[in-house]
């Protein structure tokens, strides 16, 4: 086992007893409001350290593998931000119809509705592929 293999090991299994002592915690404390935002907040670390991870170690890969790939994967990288950008600026980020609840800041509500849609574009984007996809392979295989 080399030094970089014990290192992840080691890592992960710190990262398990975290999430554990979290959840452990957060149950002993009947899930209060505070036990709720930690293992939220934790969550949100988790996906962010693990989607910064692949991107990093994907970038480091491709340079050393093909460097020129790493033009490529700017430019994917360029275009994923250029439509999240986009679709950012015309959500209107506007209440919910009937909501009574307690008040939901502008930003929040914002964020939500690019979500949204940008969960609504790769759904369509998603069938759409699905069909070009069914339709290329009936073409191909006439």
């Amino acid at each position: 086992m080399s030094r970089y293999e014990k290192i992840i090991k080691i890592s992960l299994w710190v990262l398990m007893l975290v999430s554990t002592a979290i959840t452990v915690w957060a149950y002993a404390a009947n899930f209060t409001d505070t036990s709720v935002d930690t293992l939220l907040y934790w969550a949100y670390v988790m996906v962010v350290a693990g989607l910064a991870l692949a991107v990093v170690i994907g970038i480091v890969i491709s340079a050393i593998n093909n460097p020129k790939s790493l033009l490529k994967g700017g430019l994917a990288l360029l275009c994923v931000a250029v439509v999240i950008g986009a679709v950012y600026f015309l959500s209107s980020g506007a209440p919910a119809v009937g909501y009574v609840g307690k008040e939901v800041s502008a930003l929040t509500l914002k964020l939500t509705d690019t979500v949204l849609n940008l969960t609504y574009i790769l759904c369509a984007l998603t069938i759409l592929a699905i069909i070009y996809g069914a339709i290329d392979n009936a073409i191909r295989n006439k």
